[in-house]
């Protein structure tokens, strides 16, 4: 029995919303059972969200002793009938360095071109999360 599906989970326009965004809000878990909330810029490789983050953040903590996640994203309308959203289920994989880590970095730098000049992202001070997707709920769509 494999963990993850067969085949992408995130398709068509929930895809391409989340693969847009600019903005994604992370939820994860602490210690004590608190939710903790933080906005990231995300990048959508397949069926895994990725994003950077120093280690020393509250939710890098939470990753390492909680590896579930959430990930929402919406489109908001002033018309009510056009909203759409994506909440994103799944566990978050810390990648401290290597081939994988370069990988995540330079997609990052694609989509966010800012990232070289006003938040460098470093081997040694940054983690690269990589959250497999497990569970989608949509909205909207």
């Amino acid at each position: 029995m494999s963990l993850f599906p067969p085949g992408p989970l995130l398709t068509g326009a929930a895809a391409e919303l989340v693969a847009a965004a600019r903005v994604v809000y992370l939820g994860t878990v602490g210690p004590g059972g608190e939710p903790h909330v933080v906005p990231i810029s995300p990048v959508l490789d397949l069926d895994r969200v990725i994003f950077a983050s120093e280690f020393a953040t509250v939710h890098v903590r939470n990753i390492r002793e909680n590896a579930r996640v959430s990930l929402t994203v919406d489109e908001y309308h002033e018309d009510w009938d056009l909203l759409r959203a994506v909440m994103v289920f799944g566990d978050g994989q810390i990648i401290e360095s290597g081939f994988e880590w370069d990988r995540m970095r330079n997609l990052l730098y694609e989509k966010f071109p800012q990232y070289p000049d006003k938040a460098p992202i470093e081997e040694g001070s940054t983690a690269m999360i990589d959250v497999r997707v497990d569970r989608l709920v949509t909205w909207g769509f």
